[in-house]
């Protein structure tokens, strides 16, 4: 049967699942660090302009003609000096975050690939290059997530168990994954608050999402305060804890790239966040993606139709 992307309006409806959470945990937290610098478009590498996205370049466009050296810094600073803070972070903290890693990125940067190496993080496959997967052909698209998946193999010594494009992928790119094969799951969808299985060759495949609201691009814009983007989370966060107390437990990711949240002036609202889901106790499980994906192939596991 040709696969075919079908939209689902219904999801789990008035009635979702328990996803029973390790420890009767009442929400379940996932961070997820973008590990994207290096393989940003790049005139450099021949692309036609400089990448700006998420980054304090982003904007209007400048009018610059030929290389943007100042946004190439800007990119450079997540991974010199952002990720390397985000990693204390996080390990004073005693948790471990995803890494959804761009594989040219880590190629490039043999010394943080061996500090993903050692902290034993998890791998979630961000593509080969920061690239619109919906723009590439099929037989392109087919050659970045076989190459990627090697390149992770090589630099990180484990090949990635997840997968997530730029923004969105095509629709062929579920499909693709599956003709790979060796993904527990993908996170191209911000369709729901918990993991859901689809159909590809009529086989069940898991989708853990993602969102594009508790992410850090946000304080580009509307949360453009450190500050209001810990409360955005913290509020959000609460919310599901409160639904989780009266018998809906859900999942929260939040996506942090390193040139954003990762710069000093923005990392303590990170650090106000962390502590505050801290604080909950048990009733949060922080874990990593992977993790999540096993948890609830296990308790809710693939139902033929």
């Amino acid at each position: 049967m040709t696969y075919e992307v079908q939209r689902d309006f219904r999801g789990y409806g008035g009635h979702p699942p328990d996803p029973r959470w390790p420890g009767g945990a009442r929400v379940a937290v996932n961070f997820v660090i973008n590990f994207e610098e290096g393989s940003e478009p790049s005139i450099a590498d021949g692309d036609a302009a400089t990448e700006t996205g998420v980054s304090d370049a982003a904007g209007p466009p400048r009018g610059i003609q030929g290389r943007d050296l100042a946004a190439e810094g800007m990119f450079e600073y997540g991974s010199r000096a952002g990720f390397w803070r985000l990693l204390r972070i996080f390990a004073e903290r005693g948790l471990k975050p995803t890494i959804f890693a761009c594989a040219l990125a880590l190629e490039r940067n043999p010394e943080a690939a061996a500090a993903i190496r050692e902290a034993g993080l998890d791998i979630c496959c961000h593509g080969w290059r920061w690239e619109n997967h919906f723009a590439l052909s099929e037989a392109e698209e087919r050659d970045r997530i076989a190459r990627a998946v090697a390149s992770l193999e090589r630099t990180l010594g484990q090949r990635p168990e997840g997968w997530y494009c730029r923004y969105g992928p095509s629709v062929n790119t579920r499909r693709l994954l599956r003709e790979h094969g060796g993904f527990l799951y993908d996170s191209d969808s911000y369709a729901d608050d918990l993991p859901f299985w689809t159909e590809v060759g009529g086989q069940g495949h898991l989708v853990v999402p993602y969102s594009l609201a508790t992410n850090d691009s946000k304080m580009q814009g509307p949360l453009a305060s450190p500050g209001a983007w810990a409360s955005f989370l913290s509020d959000g966060f609460d919310l599901l804890r409160r639904e989780g107390r009266a018998g809906a437990p859900k999942m929260m990711s939040v996506g942090l790239h390193m040139r954003m949240i990762g710069h000093f002036s923005r990392a303590p609202a990170l650090e106000r966040f962390l502590d505050h889901v801290l604080a909950a106790g048990d009733e949060a499980w922080v874990a990593p993606r992977a993790e999540i994906a096993r948890h609830w192939a296990a308790t809710h596991p693939f139902r033929d139709r």
